[in-house]
């Protein structure tokens, strides 16, 4: 299923994508602050330096609409991103911006601030071959070890939300998470290839994925060192 080694020579006829930022959205059907920040991650996976993933929590699924993307897992890593700044606090909409910083989703100028200081330092590469999805990480000597996530994702889809604090509205969702495994971890000292049966990989559910490689401390996320996103 997952082969994992050192980095290989770079497949014929590849596209290499060098994204500047990961853009990580906490967000919620059943919260009427979402939908504008929501349309903003749309636009932002527009842009082809960022790589845009929509959260759908679970906890507030309570006051009347369960959210039909939403997962604990999700309402988790947010968690697991507030612990790591030293706060209890989470809330919707959020942006979390290459794992480093927090920022109110729906608040266009703080989003872009954020992503005017973003930039990710170790390239990762992803291409489809023949139903499997090759991944290299480069290497970068020196640099701290990291650990590898493939986060898989349905590009949009459409829903009718009948209760809640936004009954009665049709939304469009984009980049939607569907799931997220742990590969193993990334060595700086050799780089890693991945090779990924690709329909495992995105299921039955998914048709993107993305690799991020991220720091961590103490079992709690840190800074994304490098990302790389497929759309099947």
């Amino acid at each position: 299923m997952l082969a994992l080694g050192a980095a290989q020579p770079a497949l014929a006829g590849e596209i290499r994508t060098a994204p500047k930022a990961v853009v990580e959205l906490f967000t919620s059907q059943g919260c009427s602050s979402c939908p504008p920040a929501d349309a903003m991650l749309s636009t932002l996976g527009e842009r082809p330096e960022i790589i845009a993933l929509a959260y759908h929590v679970d906890y507030w699924d309570y006051i009347g609409w369960p959210d039909t993307f939403g997962q604990k897992a999700h309402s988790d890593r947010q968690r697991a991103y507030a612990e790591s700044w030293g706060s209890t606090r989470i809330y919707t909409p959020q942006m979390v911006v290459n794992g480093r910083e927090g920022v109110v989703a729906s608040r266009k100028g703080e989003v872009e601030a954020a992503l005017g200081k973003a930039s990710l330092s170790v390239p990762v590469t992803m291409i489809e071959a023949s139903g499997m999805l090759h991944v290299d990480i480069e290497e970068r000597p020196g640099a701290p070890e990291g650990v590898i996530w493939l986060v898989t994702f349905k590009a949009r889809e459409s829903v009718e939300i009948e209760r809640g604090e936004n009954s009665g509205k049709r939304m469009d969702y984009t980049h939607i998470v569907t799931g997220r495994q742990l590969l193993g971890m990334w060595e700086p000292e050799t780089g890693t290839h991945l090779k990924l049966p690709l329909a495992e990989v995105l299921g039955a559910r998914a048709d993107g994925a993305a690799v991020l490689v991220q720091s961590e401390e103490n079992g709690l996320p840190g800074s994304i060192l490098g990302a790389a996103s497929f759309v099947h």
